[in-house]
């Protein structure tokens, strides 16, 4: 095992042992508490004292020494452990921290985060730096370590290389590697691949694996290889697939994959009736899928299927705890761990009426508690974007048939327009649309097109896409330059224009993929802009995963990449891009 800092100093943990000889007071009691406990499960009553952010007693006895101690007295409460999503991407429109105080609220108190875009953007030294200050919020953030960028980049090695991978799976935050998008490439031989997997197994630290759709024998082989878990199960019995070759299953129920019902009902019809290798995630939806819950909502479908109330509560605690290495610091109420606590009405209604996070009330009564936190993001890089060039005439001549047909949000398959592109516009009574991808240094484009995407959408412009990229899709192409020079003058966001008008806006400054809004403003801005999609004929549920994942090479079967339109099953460029005439301004 690495050798990993104690969470506590030498002194922090010597008045912890002051406040059970009476010498220190606690600084707050949950007195009469009928609590989860995790290592019996089952509830049992006691008194929990606190020391700043470490639960440092749980039992009958109350201290002599209480006159500055806050006293909440439980009677009638049901106490939990704070829950953990296990498989976060908070960069979904959201920053980080504004995702961490959101999801506190429904009691949510710690999140696995995808580290991808602060690797891509980020030295080590200043990553690590921004993972300390966020590390000083009540919220509990740890991170994965990425091993490629579910795209083709077109400086891939100089990003992807050992030295920063090593770096970031070493660092103490970091609790698992992956997830693996990537795993066609490990099966064919990659070795780097492979030696980073036994880095993070040499480290005791988890691989998280992303199989959609893989046979029993190819779960299996990733087994072999390393893999501890997946999230890709979609069914019953593909979840029982991958218990059987013994990995965690993490059931996901989000914004492209609400999977949850048909999962539980499925399991519980096939006689599981052992939950302690399952958890749950939200699988990093987008800011709408929030709006009534977290990892509360999944909690409550457990429920509501029959699954035993406190397996259900399990699964979104202990089990996560336990599996990451972390069962020392969370996932129960127990001495030595740290002051995550939801206190609940009743324990078949998971959304919590107080939370304690690191031992600081951040909600309570129902209602949120001021938090002061702030991260200063210009700091680290997450600017407003500043394109200093434009868009020409040139830029919107379509000519090449070759397109990409949508199935759903995120599942293309290629296609072959019979349109005439070379016009102004496209009439509204079909679903093809132009679209184009412009490298956010104005380098390079790819014209082509995109079918079932929308009917009647005049113009969209978005800096929320890959990493290298910006893309705009309409019917009309003056639409479509007026909404990318919208999208430029607010320094990155998703821009909809339609008859020579803005209609709508969501603006990203952060680096033109996130948003410096608090969960509460940024939700009505994406449900204001599903619905106006939805109207010009978006056929789907996210379209903010859609443009997303136009560039997303770990997805069949048609993707848009700083290559070219590119067929990934064959791995061959179709159409390569045409590099452009920069005009700065």
């Amino acid at each position: 095992m690495e050798n990993r800092r104690y969470k506590w100093n030498n002194q922090q943990l010597r008045n912890h042992v002051k406040v059970l000889d009476g010498e220190k007071q606690p600084s707050i009691i949950l007195k009469n508490a009928t609590y989860l406990n995790s290592y019996l499960s089952r509830w049992d009553t006691a008194n929990i004292w606190i020391d700043g952010d470490r639960i440092v007693y749980v039992g009958d006895d109350l201290p002599a020494n209480v006159r500055e101690t806050e006293i909440i007295d439980c009677e009638g409460k049901y106490l939990v452990p704070g829950y953990i999503e296990p498989h976060a991407h908070p960069y979904q429109e959201y920053n980080p921290l504004a995702f961490a105080k959101y999801a506190a609220q429904f009691g949510t108190t710690t999140l696995i985060n995808d580290n991808l875009v602060l690797f891509v953007l980020l030295n080590p030294e200043k990553a690590f730096d921004l993972l300390e200050e966020l590390d000083k919020t009540p919220y509990n953030m740890y991170w994965w370590c990425r091993f490629d960028p579910q795209t083709e980049l077109s400086n891939h090695g100089e990003i992807f290389h050992t030295t920063d991978i090593l770096q970031w799976l070493r660092h103490e935050s970091v609790v698992q590697g992956g997830e693996l998008t990537a795993w066609p490439k490990l099966l064919e031989g990659d070795d780097h691949l492979l030696s980073w997997i036994q880095e993070a197994k040499r480290l005791n630290k988890r691989i998280e694996g992303h199989f959609p759709g893989a046979s029993e024998r190819t779960l299996a082989k990733l087994k072999l290889l390393g893999a501890d878990c997946d999230h890709e199960a979609m069914t019953g019995r593909e979840a029982l697939a991958r218990l059987k070759q013994g990995y965690y299953v993490s059931l996901r129920d989000s914004s492209i994959r609400p999977d949850l019902d048909i999962l539980i009902k499925e399991l519980l019809e096939l006689g599981v009736q052992k939950f302690d290798r399952f958890f749950v995630t939200t699988d990093g939806s987008h800011p709408y899928f929030y709006e009534n819950g977290m990892t509360d909502a999944l909690i409550k479908k457990l429920i509501n299927h029959g699954v035993p109330v406190i397996d259900a509560y399990q699964m979104a605690s202990y089990n996560i705890a336990n599996y990451y290495n972390l069962e020392h610091l969370h996932g129960s109420i127990a001495t030595g761990r740290i002051a995550n606590i939801n206190i609940l009405g009743d324990p078949k209604n998971p959304a919590p009426e107080s939370v304690l996070a690191k031992g600081k009330w951040v909600k309570w009564n129902g209602g949120a508690l001021h938090d002061a936190s702030r991260i200063d993001w210009a700091a680290y890089r997450f600017s407003p974007l500043s394109l200093k060039w434009s868009l020409t005439g040139e830029d919107f001549h379509f000519a090449n048939p070759l397109g990409i047909h949508l199935i759903n949000n995120v599942i293309t398959k290629p296609y072959e327009t019979d349109l005439d592109l070379d016009c102004d516009g496209l009439p509204p009574d079909h679903d093809e649309c132009f679209l184009m991808m412009v490298a956010k240094d104005g380098s390079w484009r790819i014209n082509t097109v995109v079918k079932g995407f929308a009917e009647n959408l005049g113009g969209l412009a978005s800096s929320y896409s890959g990493p290298e990229d910006l893309l705009l899709i309409g019917k009309n192409k003056q639409d479509m330059r007026l909404a990318f020079e919208r999208m430029k003058e607010i320094g990155g966001g998703i821009v909809l224009a339609e008859d020579g008008q803005i209609i709508h806006e969501i603006p990203l400054p952060l680096i033109g993929r996130m948003s410096d809004l608090e969960m509460e403003a940024l939700i009505p801005l994406e449900k204001k802009m599903i619905r106006l999609l939805k109207e010009r004929g978006f056929r789907h549920e996210d379209p903010a995963f859609t443009l997303s994942f136009f560039s997303a090479t770990h997805l069949p079967f048609i993707r848009l990449t700083p290559h070219g339109l590119y067929d990934v099953k064959n791995r061959k460029v179709l159409v390569p891009p045409e590099k452009r005439q920069i005009t700065l301004i």
